[in-house]
């Protein structure tokens, strides 16, 4: 197999390619079993400004699946410990919340795409690819799995309403003071309503870096908008720790509340 991407230039800011500043880090997982591909991969993607981890064999990405959160998996279509094809038909059988899985492949026959795409795999690329086709089909891939906030001025939420140009958010009309981290925070859960989110994909998307998590900042910061933003059954919208996990924040009924 040779190099992955095709590099015709290389990118320091994702938004060059894609037109727009993207609002938060998408968090991507890398499989290939080849570790220069692997390597090319992941460093485009980091330079166009994704949080990635890189996995060379399949049994190794499947644990991590059980235990984090990501809004994209690129994955190769052969690799050791499970194939990718199998971690696809596995993630979307077992898992609550599957990723947007993107299979990775040297194989152009169609009726292996056929097979991919049936199986639960979000896109198929034929390697090579170029970069800024592969950076697209991630987001389009993150869009459609709802990875992606929408990017509407005005956001509604029941009784809440966020201004995604004043970077404001109000509950029946009253704007909340809210520093600049808490408005991140607050956006990513309603972003990612009813679904489990990992300690390290939430503070990896809000402070960005490594995902060593600060687990008292992350706490705090979660308490804090719990408070400010009334998030309660009875407004609609509640925040629950998923215990040895992260945190998900669950939508309500009238009737539920």
């Amino acid at each position: 197999m040779g190099v992955f991407l095709q590099y015709g230039h290389f990118m320091t800011d994702g938004s060059e390619i894609l037109g727009h500043s993207r609002k938060r880090q998408l968090r991507v997982a890398v499989a290939d079993d080849d570790r220069e591909i692997l390597e090319s991969i992941s460093q485009s993607l980091r330079n166009a400004l994704y949080n990635v981890e890189k996995f060379s064999n399949g049994r190794d990405l499947m644990t991590a699946l059980r235990r984090d959160t990501y809004d994209v998996v690129l994955v190769d279509w052969n690799m050791p410990g499970a194939t990718g094809f199998e971690l696809v038909s596995w993630g979307v059988e077992n898992l609550e919340h599957p990723p947007a899985f993107i299979l990775l492949t040297s194989r152009s026959d169609k009726s292996d795409i056929v097979e991919a795409l049936e199986g639960g795999a979000s896109d198929y690329i034929v390697k090579p690819e170029s970069e800024d086709v592969v950076i697209a089909r991630i987001e389009a891939a993150a869009r459609r799995n709802g990875g992606s906030p929408r990017r509407e001025r005005i956001l509604d939420y029941g009784a809440y309403q966020i201004d995604t140009v004043e970077n404001a958010i109000r509950l029946n009309g009253d704007p909340i003071k809210l520093t600049g981290k808490e408005y991140q925070l607050a956006c990513l859960f309603f972003d990612n309503l009813d679904r489990p989110m990992s300690r390290a994909y939430i503070y990896t998307s809000v402070w960005g870096g490594a995902a060593d998590v600060a687990t008292r900042t992350l706490d705090m910061h979660v308490s804090r908008i719990r408070s400010k933003l009334d998030l309660r059954p009875h407004n609609g919208f509640a925040i629950r720790t998923v215990f040895g996990f992260g945190y998900r924040m669950d939508q309500y009924s009238d009737e539920d509340s």
